[in-house]
């Protein structure tokens, strides 16, 4: 079964007790500045992925996971002395794309926000092509409003005459009660 809040916490501990590692007891000068933003353990506990970030050029970041690689089995032994579980997980260390990933969200946000600043600087002075409202309808301007009116009137009465026939918009269907369908 697997317990998920456990391996939250031996997860947390597990950062931590890195973290405090990577300060204080591992004087690999390859370690450039180093920053543990988490640590995950699988269900069944035994892989841990730690995730680092590391401040600093390419070439810094590659000797500090170089540094991390070496390290791995002192550091492994030492949380498994400190979280006292039966089986220690494996610890697997991966880069965090957190920051580059909010970086490169940051560079988008400003190019959209000098996209619009363009688009509103054209929009100024900028009239709508066309009509200013396209869906409104207006009356026709012959002002022969009567004679339409007697002609729908006719209209009306040569659908509706025989009072068995409908006009809809699909075309003549029987009225209601007639019996036909």
């Amino acid at each position: 079964m697997v317990d998920t809040g456990r391996a939250r916490r031996l997860g947390e501990a597990i950062a931590q007790i890195v973290a405090e590692m990577l300060e204080r007891r591992i004087k690999d000068p390859r370690l450039g500045f180093v920053t543990v933003t988490a640590a995950r353990v699988t269900g069944d506990l035994r892989e841990a992925t730690v995730f680092y970030t590391v401040y600093g050029s390419e070439e810094e970041r590659v000797a500090s996971a170089a540094a991390l690689a070496s390290a791995t089995g002192l550091i492994r032994s030492e949380v498994g002395r400190q979280t006292g579980v039966k089986h220690t997980p494996s610890i697997t260390f991966e880069q965090d794309t957190v920051p580059d990933t909010a970086r490169n969200i940051e560079e988008l946000v400003a190019r959209a926000r000098v996209a619009d600043a363009q688009v509103a600087a054209a929009r100024v002075g900028a009239e709508p092509a066309g009509d200013p409202d396209p869906y409104r309808v207006r009356p026709e301007p012959d002002g022969d409003d009567e004679a339409d009116s007697d002609d729908h009137a006719d209209d009306e009465d040569a659908v509706h005459g025989d009072g068995h026939a409908r006009g809809g918009p699909l075309g003549n269907y029987p009225a209601p009660g007639t019996g036909r369908s």
